[in-house]
């Protein structure tokens, strides 16, 4: 096993585990009970799938699936929902700057005064530690919450970037990939966090869970990878039929676009349709991206007939030419046999020249 592979697995999942445990810990220290330190037990299915992989496939990745970053939605996503539902509860006042002057003044001064006179540095590194660590907690809960928020759609992005690659994708694709994955991160949060900060939004429980698995749903599609691989067909009976050939044809874009309209885009719509048709909640940014996703969904629709009319245009050229029984993205064999006949026959013209040509020399004689 590369050891560079070796240490991009290790640290990837570790950054995974740290960042959950976090969670867990900003949940307990809300909740103030520690029963939801069980929550960090979840990690157990990541630290399993780390072995599996070193195991089996030498730590490299899986095709069209990334188990790792699964489970680190897995381990992560119950802690948000938590500190979501718990929101509200610690005040937050307007000069976010005073925690910052506390913690580099005051606090970090009594520290330093306190292990003065100890026997080296280690006590004053932990003393340090741990006026750092209780001026931390200090911050407002809804604070951090947008932080875990934040961190985790960018630990995803970079952990995607730095968990090994397997073979069946290419630096390319994984590139497609991570730029996709930055502008679908940006949507998510936006979504989460515009639509929860709304007031009215705030005092409905039920509408607060509804927004929470609209977003848990549109999470899911950062462990597949089958934005950028085609699925490929091999022309068999199977491919005959016109579902199949589209699919083999258009993999990627057909996923593209399934994921903004049933994914992402299409149930954002229909969130913050409700929120300003049914509850009468309107403001700027909330209009504005309503009418996004309206775009987006169009362009989708749109994207979805051009490729229906391409791939017609193509179904109908191979039936002209015999050719329906085989995969319109892969080289008709049909056509590959009649070129190899010509080019036999080409060359049988060459090596022996017709008859009435090789006789006429002698006629004039």
């Amino acid at each position: 096993m590369e050891l560079m592979v070796l240490l991009n697995a290790l640290v990837t999942r570790l950054l995974f585990v740290l960042h959950s445990l976090i969670g867990v810990w900003r949940v307990t220290a809300a909740k103030k009970e520690p029963k939801y330190w069980l929550l960090a037990l979840l990690n157990l299915l990541l630290c399993l799938e780390t072995g599996l992989t070193l195991k089996f496939k030498q730590g490299r990745g899986y095709k069209w699936f990334s188990p790792a970053i699964f489970l680190y939605l897995i381990c992560t996503v119950p802690s948000l929902w938590l500190l979501e539902i718990h929101h509200g509860t610690q005040y937050c006042g307007n000069e976010p700057g005073a925690v910052q002057v506390n913690v580099s003044n005051q606090d970090f001064n009594q520290s330093r005064d306190s292990s003065h006179g100890s026997e080296g540095t280690d006590h004053h590194i932990i003393q340090t530690a741990k006026v750092f660590v209780n001026q931390l907690s200090t911050i407002c809960e809804t604070v951090w919450t947008l932080a875990l928020h934040q961190t985790f759609l960018l630990l995803l992005v970079v952990g995607r970037w730095l968990l090994p690659i397997g073979v069946e994708i290419t630096r390319d694709q994984l590139s497609q990939l991570l730029l996709m994955f930055v502008g679908t991160a940006a949507d998510i949060l936006e979504f989460a966090s515009e639509t929860l900060d709304i007031e009215d939004v705030r005092k409905n429980y039920a509408l607060i869970n509804a927004i929470l698995a609209v977003w848990t749903w549109s999470m899911l599609q950062f462990p597949l990878d089958l934005a950028v691989q085609h699925i490929g067909c091999k022309p068999t009976a199977s491919t005959r039929r016109i579902p199949s050939l589209l699919l083999c044809r258009y993999s990627a874009e057909l996923w593209n676009i399934g994921v903004s309209l049933f994914i992402q885009d299409g149930p954002f719509f229909i969130v913050r349709s409700i929120l300003m048709g049914h509850f009468r909640i309107f403001n700027q940014m909330l209009v504005f991206f309503t009418a996004k996703n309206i775009l987006v969904v169009t362009l989708q629709l749109y994207r979805l007939a051009v490729i229906t009319l391409d791939f017609r245009a193509t179904i109908l050229q191979k039936s002209r030419k015999g050719g329906v029984g085989c995969c319109p993205c892969e080289p008709y064999e049909a056509s590959t046999h009649a070129i190899a006949d010509q080019d036999t026959e080409m060359k049988e013209v060459v090596a022996f020249p017709p008859k009435e040509e090789s006789q006429t020399p002698s006629e004039h004689q």
